[in-house]
This record gives C-alpha cells, structure tokens and sequence, in this order.
C-alpha cells in the first residue's frame, strides 16, 4: 500500500512541509489533466492511487490543513468540463480502491468500492447472483461514485429513479478525515448532500445497492414517428403506466430526416437485413424525426409467443409510423453494454479520443415543444455527429431531499447532445460545436425554457445561483457544514478556497 508521493511539490508560501504528506501510490499527472470532453487541460501536483478509506482520509486530512491545496475524486475521467479535475492539487484515482475492496453480496444487495465501474457490476452481480441493480447509465464505463455524485439517468429511470434513488447507503470520507458511513436513516443529511452533490461534500468510497432478479433476455423496438407532438404524447403515456403496462425501458430520439449514414434514418435500424424505408415517412415532414426506443425483459423459458403477445399489448395503442418498426432480441447483458460496441468502434477510428463538448439538459414537459421547433428543427437539423436522446421522466421518482435540481412540473425530458466527431480537420472545429452549445443555452434563456444543466457547468457563481435555484442556500449551508474551506472538487467551478459564495 506504501510508495512515495515524490511528485507533489508544495507551494512555498503556504503548505504544510513535505514531510507530514501522506506516502501513498502515485499515479498519471498527465492522463488526470484531461477527462473525456477534451476542451480543457490542467496541471495537478499529484495523482494518488488509495487502496482503502484510510488513504482517502490522510490525503483530505492533509489537504485541510493547508490554505490553498484543493483534491478531486476521479474515476474513468468522462466529465466533459473538467469537473473531476484539480489544477495543482490532488487528483485521487478511485479506480484503484476496486482493486483493493472487492464486491461483496448479502441479502439481496452489493457491497462496492466507489471506484469500481458499472460494467464490472453487470457482470459480477449477473453471473454470481443471477440479480443486477434496478437503475442503471447507458454507458457503462463510469465509477458507481462518479454516478451517485451526479444522478445516473438511462431508459429505467421513469420506473425506478435514477441511480441516487437506488442506493441504500455510503461510505464518505470528509474533508476534516472522518469514514462515516451514511443512509436514509443514519447520518441523511451528508446521505443525501453527497448524492448528486457534484462531489463537493465528501469522497464515495463505498456503496450498498439493492438488486433484483435479471431477466435472461431483452426484446428491443423501436420505432419512428414524423411529428414531435405525437411522439412526445406516446412517450409521455409509457412513462406514466404500471408497471404490467409499460415497457421496462423506455428512451428515444432525434435524428435527421435524411440518409446521412451517422445523423439520418441509417442510424435508426438494430440489425443486420434491417432498412430504413423513407416511402413510409409521411409526406411534408420537416427536417427531423423522432425514434421512440423501448424494451421488453423476458426468461428463457417464456414462450416467444408469450413475448410477442405482450409487447403488441403495449404497442397497440401506440400512433408511429407503420412499417418504421425495427426489432431484436438480445441478451440482457449485451443490452446493457450496448454502447461499448460504439465505444470500441470510436477507439478505433480515432473518435474516442477526440474532443466531445456533449451538452445535457433537463427541459420541462412545459417548454420541450418549443423547444423541439427552436433547437432541433433549427439549430440542430443538420445533427450532431452523434445520439441526440430526447425523453420524457417523471420527477415524483427522483428523491427532492438530494441535492440534483430539475425544472418544475412532474414530467420534464432530457435532452443529451452526445457527440462524436471527427477531430479537426476532418471534423469541426471544436470551438464551433461549444459555439453551437452556447447557441442553444442562450436560446433556452431567451425564450425563458424552464431548464436545469445535466453534469452542469457554469463560470460564475450568479449562474450556479440561477441553476440551482431555491436550493442555493441548502447546497451553500452543506458545503459550510462539510467542506468549509472548500477543498473538494475544484474542477466543478461552484466554490474556491479563497472565496465565500453568497446566499
């Protein structure tokens, strides 16, 4: 467990003597400087690899003995904006507490490090328990803490919440070098402060996760509609029926009404000898149209005229265009780690590791159809080189006592602009695509959208006011509870070391 610290240099004028820094594996300055948006880079002093909540610990006890060093919790490094950065600080490497604290099971819940991916949960949980967590991200390379900091929002949301709601208790290290282990009933206000808190109030360094069953297999639709308002109206319904009545994952999406390859009906189609026919799109459509995504769980032992019965059922009521229905069968696993074939894809093609300014909102039921006319019929008709997912939830499943914010109203949608472009020249710009970001946010600030940033980023403290709206003073009185001298996860830009924000 014991290395050295050697590249951690202290600031002459203000930190504590090298001698009393904690001596612990180090790891890559250079990977922790950058994450996977690619916009911003930064220069930590070190990067520490703890094996347990002890090493956590001495590093924020360290940390907090000093006027001006600042620690970031990193996991596979997929923010966007730099949030689990720490310019000359101390990135913590979270991935490594999974090689010391492995997964553990007992009545029916996971037992796991804050560091350990989610696709390593799948399959752990599926081949040894025949059981898998309620809630899950469509992309499955991210840490268990860097999600429960955030929310955790996929096609299982509407039915369970997002991942903060499928967590029965933490383990947190603070800032002053407390382990406190945190739930519902023990300790709730850190609980639910450090779940979706933007890592501001605490490291996750262990989690306990109620499972369920897995199914075997998973019937996967989906199908087209040409106007928003349509289907807008039959995602809505999905969302808001039982259980025995919906579908157990529901997501969708805007795409071009053209025959690009990466933006336009090619990108709809699931499988081999499936083909988008354009004759079935109804004539005068605009420039985009709608994909409702949806599936089906089922065993082995159902019978296919069992499934085929049940997803008519749900189907029936539904207005899509007929003979725009694409449909596969695959096994729940291989559902679930759908995007790592894309992943693996962009790897290859150089993709991966090009700049991705992605944008996420929350947009309200109220606002998202004029929305849809202003941002994807107009700013965004051309597409993005990538997904752009637009969904309905239901915000009665998301527990008001954490500290995420939504818009008002009980069915709001997000929007995730996820791109996946080729890196200049053979791409744009990368300016361009955050001048297109921009265009939309001051589009939704014009027209007064009722919307909150998903993984927000914001470069003043009157924006991270207007984000987070009356809960300001609640997120600003935990901080001064937790991390009062604003240690923790610089990269999020909300507070620093030398300044005290306003209520």
């Amino acid at each position: 467990m014991i290395a050295c610290l050697d590249r951690f240099v202290p600031d002459t004028e203000s930190e504590t003597a090298t001698d009393d820094l904690p001596k612990l594996p180090t790891g890559d300055l250079t990977l922790a400087g950058r994450d996977f948006g690619g916009i911003r880079r930064t220069t930590p002093k070190a990067v520490v690899r703890p094996s347990s909540s002890a090493d956590v610990a001495a590093i924020l006890r360290h940390a907090s003995h000093s006027p001006t060093l600042t620690v970031a919790a990193r996991g596979n490094g997929h923010s966007i904006n730099g949030q689990a950065m720490a310019d000359g600080g101390v990135v913590l490497d979270m991935s490594s507490l999974s090689d010391h604290r492995p997964m553990e099971f007992s009545d029916g819940f996971l037992e796991v490090s804050g560091g350990t991916l989610w696709e390593d949960v799948l399959v752990r949980c599926v081949a040894e328990q025949g059981k898998a967590p309620r809630s899950w991200t469509d992309y499955l390379g991210l840490t268990v803490g860097g999600t429960l900091s955030n929310a955790g929002v996929s096609g299982q949301t509407f039915r369970y919440g997002p991942q903060t709601n499928n967590v029965s208790e933490l383990e947190i290290v603070t800032v002053s070098g407390d382990t406190v282990l945190c739930s519902e009933t023990q300790n709730a206000d850190l609980f639910f402060a450090s779940l979706g808190g933007l890592g501001q109030f605490g490291v996750i360094t262990r989690a306990r996760i109620p499972l369920q069953p897995a199914p075997d297999m998973v019937r996967w639709i989906r199908v087209v509609y040409s106007e928003f308002e349509v289907y807008a109206k039959d995602a809505e319904f999905l969302v808001t029926r039982g259980d025995d009545d919906s579908f157990d994952y529901i997501e969708g999406f805007a795409f071009v009404n053209g025959n690009d390859p990466v933006n336009g009906w090619p990108s709809v189609p699931m499988g081999p000898g499936q083909v988008f026919d354009p004759d079935r799109i109804p004539t005068g459509c605009g420039p985009v149209l709608y994909c409702l995504e949806v599936a089906l769980h089922y065993v082995n032992d159902e019978a296919t005229a069992s499934v085929h019965r049940r997803v008519q059922e749900k189907l029936k009521h539904l207005k899509y265009c007929k003979g725009l229905e694409f449909t596969t069968d695959v096994k729940y696993e291989e559902f679930l780690k759908r995007v790592k074939k894309a992943e693996k894809e962009a790897k290859e093609s150089g993709i991966w590791d090009a700049p991705h300014p992605w944008l996420n909102l929350f947009v309200s039921k109220a606002d998202i159809v004029d929305f849809d006319l202003n941002v994807f019929k107009k700013i965004l008709k051309d597409g993005i080189g990538g997904p752009m997912l637009v969904y309905p939830l239901i915000k009665s499943m998301w527990d008001s006592r954490t500290s995420v914010v939504l818009p008002e109203g009980e069915i709001f949608y997000l929007v995730a602009l996820l791109r996946f472009n080729r890196p200049f020249p053979d791409g744009p710009p990368v300016e361009d695509l955050i001048a297109q970001n921009k265009e939309i946010i001051d589009c939704c600030e014009t027209n007064g959208y009722d919307f909150k940033m998903y993984l927000p980023s914001y470069d003043s403290e009157e924006k991270w006011k207007r984000h987070f709206g009356d809960q300001w003073s609640r997120f600003v009185e935990r901080k001064a509870r937790y991390d009062p001298t604003a240690v923790l996860a610089p990269g999020q830009g909300i507070f620093s070391r030398t300044h005290q924000p306003n209520l």
